[in-house]
C-alpha cells in the first residue's frame, strides 16, 4: 500500500484491534499491526481506546521525540495520510534557526537588533551551524553513547574547513588559510566570530564530546602560539590545524588545583635539557594528546614546557560522570627529557605564561555554558507546551511558568553580559584585558555556571522522571544535569572566581570613596 494513499478517519477507526491496528500521528497513518507486539511500551499501550484506530498525536508526543518518526524502522510503517489534513509538526530544517522563543540569542531572533552583530556575522553563523549539524552532530550523538573519541572523519572535515585554526581566534596563524569555504577572510575574523563558533559547537548537547573535540587544544595551544620558538610553534600548530596531532593543557594536579604555585611536577635543568617528573590530573583531551603544555616547578619558581608523548609519558583514563569521549586523563611524567627549545617563556616566569591564558580560557568556557544552557530552555519550552496533564498543557500551571521565567532570565542575562565583554575584548589589548576584564570574566563565569545548574535542577522538575532518564524525551536534560557542574569547576571553581572578581574590584576602589 503506497504511503501516499489517503484515508478518512472513519476508515482508520475500523482498524483497532490486535493483528489489525492502525494509528494516526500528525495527519499520517501508520499500520502497526505487526510492530505492536514489539512495541517497547507493550501491546496494551497501542490497544488503548484513545490510541487504536484513533489520532494518537498527543499521546505519541507525550512519550516520544519527533526524531523517532524519522527512524527507518518506524518511517516505513506509514501507509498514507488523512484526507484533508497535512503535517503540522516538523523538525527544524538542518542549519536553520529555531522558531521557539528564546531558543536563539536575541541577535539571531527575527525582529530584534544588536549593536555587536552584523549581517556578515549572521552569514558566518549560518555556515557554522550547517557545518556542525551536517558533519559533527551525528558523530557527537553516537560518541556520547559509546564513549569513543571523536571520529577521524570529523577532525578531517574541521581541518579542511580550517575550523580548527579559527577556534583559536584571530591572529597570524590564520594567514593564507581559506576559512569555511571562503565565508570570511582571515583578516576579518574577530573575537566576535570566536564567540559564534564556540556557541554553535556547544549546541550539540554533547558536553563530553565537545571536550574531546579540541577543547583541550583551545587552552593548551595558545601558550605555544604566543611563547614558543617559531620552529616549535609552526610545527605543532601545523600538525594540529591539519587534524593530525593533538594538544592538551596539563596544569592541574591531585596536589594543586586552583593554586598553581604549589605544583609538584618538577623540572630540573641538566646538560641535555629539562628532566621532568610528576603527575597531572583531570587533563582534558589527554588520552588523545600528542603534546602537553605542562606547568612545572623549577629552581627559579615555575617553568612551562611542551612535552611530547614518548618514553616516560603515560596516560590513563579518568572516569567521570560525563562521556568518556572527552578523553579526560591522568598523566604521568617519569624522568622525561625535554629539549631546552621546548620551553615557553622564561624560567621563573611560568606563572605569567599560564595566567595570560586564563581570561580567554574562562571566557570560552562561559560562552559554551551559556549556549548549552539555552538548548535546555528550548527543551523545557517545547515540553511544557506539548505535555498534557489533567487535560491541559503543562505550561498552564503557574509554577511551571515561573520556572520557565527564571530560566529565560538567567540565560538572557548571561548572554547579554558575555556579548558586552566580547565587545570589550575586541577593542582592548591583552594588557588592558588583564587589568579591566579579569574580574568581570571571573564573575560572569561563576554566574553562568551557577545559573546553569539552577536551570538544570528546574528542568528536572519540569520533565519529572523523564529528566533523569538516559534516553527518550528528557535525555538532553539528564545529560545537562550531570554535566553542567563540570564548567563550574574547570578554569577555577565558582568560589575562587567570585573572590577573584571582588578582589579585582577592590584594587581599583578610589581611596576617597565614602558613603
Amino acid at each position: 500500500m503506497a504511503a501516499t494513499k489517503q484515508f478518512t478517519k472513519e476508515e482508520v477507526a475500523l482498524h483497532n484491534k490486535q493483528g489489525d491496528l492502525w494509528i494516526v500521528i500528525d495527519g499520517r497513518v501508520f499500520d502497526v499491526s505487526r510492530f505492536a507486539a514489539m512495541h517497547p511500551g507493550g501491546l496494551s499501550v497501542l490497544l488503548d481506546a484513545e490510541v487504536a484506530g484513533q489520532d494518537a498525536t498527543d499521546a505519541f508526543f507525550g512519550l516520544h521525540r519527533h526524531e523517532v518518526l524519522l527512524r527507518p524502522q518506524y518511517a516505513r510503517l506509514q501507509i498514507g495520510t488523512i484526507v484533508g489534513e497535512s503535517e503540522r509538526i516538523s523538525p527544524r530544517a538542518a542549519g536553520a534557526l529555531s522558531s521557539v522563543p528564546y531558543a536563539e540569542p536575541t541577535w539571531l531572533t527575527p525582529g530584534y537588533h544588536s549593536p555587536y552583530f552584523t549581517n556578515k556575522h549572521r552569514a558566518f553563523q549560518t555556515a557554522v551551524r550547517q557545518f556542525c549539524e551536517e558533519h559533527v552532530l551525528p558523530d557527537a550523538l553516537a560518541r556520547e553513547e559509546d564513549g569513543k573519541p571523536p571520529s577521524k572523519e570529523v577532525w578531517e572535515k574541521m581541518a579542511e574547513a580550517n575550523i580548527l585554526a579559527m577556534r583559536l581566534g584571530p591572529g597570524p596563524h590564520l594567514k593564507g588559510r581559506k576559512l569555511l569555504g571562503g565565508i570570511i577572510q582571515p583578516e576579518e575574523l574577530t573575537i566576535v566570530h570566536s564567540l559564534i563558533l564556540i556557541q554553535e559547537f556547544s549546541r550539540l548537547n554533547a558536553r563530553g564530546y565537545a571536550d574531546g573535540l579540541g577543547n583541550g587544544a583551545q587552552i593548551g595551544l595558545p601558550p605555544i602560539l604566543h611563547h614558543a620558538t617559531p620552529a616549535l610553534r609552526d610545527k605543532i600548530a601545523g600538525e594540529y590545524f591539519a587534524g593530525k596531532k593533538f594538544v592538551s593543557l596539563a596544569i592541574s594536579e591531585a596536589f594543586a588545583g586552583s593554586d598553581v604555585s604549589r605544583l609538584k611536577t618538577f623540572a630540573t635543568k641538566t646538560d641535555k635539557g629539562w628532566l621532568v617528573t610528576g603527575t597531572k590530573k583531570w587533563i582534558t583531551g589527554g588520552m588523545a594528546a600528542t603534546y602537553f603544555t605542562v606547568g612545572c616547578r623549577s629552581a627559579k619558581g615555575m617553568v612551562v614546557l611542551v612535552i611530547e608523548r614518548g618514553p616516560g609519558v603515560e596516560t590513563k583514563p579518568i572516569k567521570t560522570s560525563y562521556s568518556a569521549s572527552a578523553g579526560t586523563a591522568f598523566v604521568t611524567f617519569e624522568n622525561v627529557l625535554v629539549p631546552f627549545e621546548n620551553q615557553l617563556g622564561e624560567d621563573g616566569n611560568g606563572l605569567h605564561v599560564m595566567l595570560a591564558n586564563f581570561n580567554s580560557e574562562r571566557w570560552g568556557m562561559t560562552a559554551a555554558t551559556i549556549s548549552s544552557h539555552r538548548t535546555i530552555v528550548e527543551e523545557c519550552l517545547k515540553w511544557a507546551t506539548q505535555r498534557k496533564v489533567f487535560g491541559k498543557p503543562l505550561v498552564s500551571q503557574a509554577v511551571i511558568r515561573s520556572k520557565l521565567a527564571a530560566m529565560i532570565s538567567r540565560v538572557e542575562s548571561a548572554q547579554a553580559w558575555i556579548e558586552n565583554i566580547t565587545f570589550q575584548m575586541m577593542n582592548m589589548s591583552h594588557q588592558q584585558q588583564s587589568m579591566l576584564l579579569a574580574g568581570q570574566i571571573a564573575l560572569l563565569k561563576s554566574f553562568a555556571t551557577r545559573t546553569a545548574q539552577e536551570t538544570a535542577k528546574d528542568a528536572i522538575q519540569i520533565f519529572g522522571g523523564r529528566g533523569i532518564t538516559l534516553t527518550g524525551m528528557g535525555k538532553y536534560v539528564e545529560r545537562f544535569h550531570h554535566t553542567a557542574i563540570f564548567d563550574a569547576i574547570l578554569g577555577g571553581t565558582e568560589d575562587v572566581l567570585d573572590d577573584l572578581g571582588v578582589r579585582q574590584a577592590i584594587k581599583v576602589m578610589p581611596k576617597g570613596a565614602r558613603l
